[in-house]
């Protein structure tokens, strides 16, 4: 019975992993690549995430590995970065630390609502723009790096007088870039390479962090390909 039971859990899990491919490949996130790792193994999916143009990640080409569990959608997959992040809210192992990845347990301790953590109704494509969201908006309250978290509290007071947390980020946007070449890969620069979906994005969307630190105290408006609705939300 068991046998069973875990046979269906694997067949269910491999359908679902496949129609959130198909509908990835034919409506793409703006900023992401995704593959599968081995074509025969649909639990581990490459992540390529390109940085936004017009912020502190543009021209980086981040690698990152998803796995998902073979009771999918039920429980979680995993996100990890295989390239250096530098992230108040990513670990030096590379794992995201993001409440919709998180099961759906109630854990007071935490400081989150079960509803903010993982539930069978979230795919790839709303874990994708949580992490593109928490690039955009770092929790400082509970880090997963506490020395990037205080030196990016630093950075975003200081309105980007104090350069540190920048200029790390920086110079892992450097060294991406020989991957990228390796790779094959073209990595967009401006808003209509990066840009898959055209919409108008909402006035306020956005935060400091998706603009230089000479940018900071621009108060024009900026161009931006994000859905309104697919903004994300900031998940930590």
């Amino acid at each position: 019975m068991a046998a069973q039971h875990g046979h269906t859990q694997v067949a269910s899990s491999q359908k679902a992993l496949m129609l959130e491919m198909k509908s990835l490949q034919e409506e793409p996130v703006e900023g992401f690549k995704i593959t599968l790792v081995d074509e025969a193994d649909l639990y581990n999916w490459e992540v390529a995430i390109f940085g936004p143009p017009n912020t502190l990640y543009e021209g980086g080409y981040f690698k990152a590995r998803i796995k998902f569990p073979v009771d999918y959608p039920y429980s979680p997959p995993t996100f990890r970065f295989l390239s250096k992040m530098w992230h108040p809210n990513i670990y030096e192992n590379g794992d995201v630390c993001i409440s919709i990845l998180h099961p759906p347990v109630d854990d007071p301790q935490s400081g989150e609502l079960p509803s903010e953590r993982w539930n069978p109704t979230q795919n790839v494509r709303t874990i994708l723009l949580s992490v593109i969201s928490l690039l955009n908006e770092p929790n400082t309250f509970s880090p997963a790096n506490v020395d990037a978290s205080v030196m990016y509290r630093k950075w975003r007071e200081s309105k980007g007088k104090d350069r540190e947390y920048a200029e790390i980020i920086r110079k892992q946007v450097l060294a991406t870039k020989a991957e990228a070449e390796r790779d094959g890969v073209k990595v967009p620069t401006t808003l209509a390479e990066y840009c898959v979906q055209t919409r108008a994005p909402a006035p306020d969307e956005g935060s400091d962090l998706f603009y230089d630190e000479e940018d900071l105290d621009d108060e024009d408006d900026q161009d931006c390909c994000y859905d309104e609705d697919d903004s994300g939300t900031e998940d930590s």
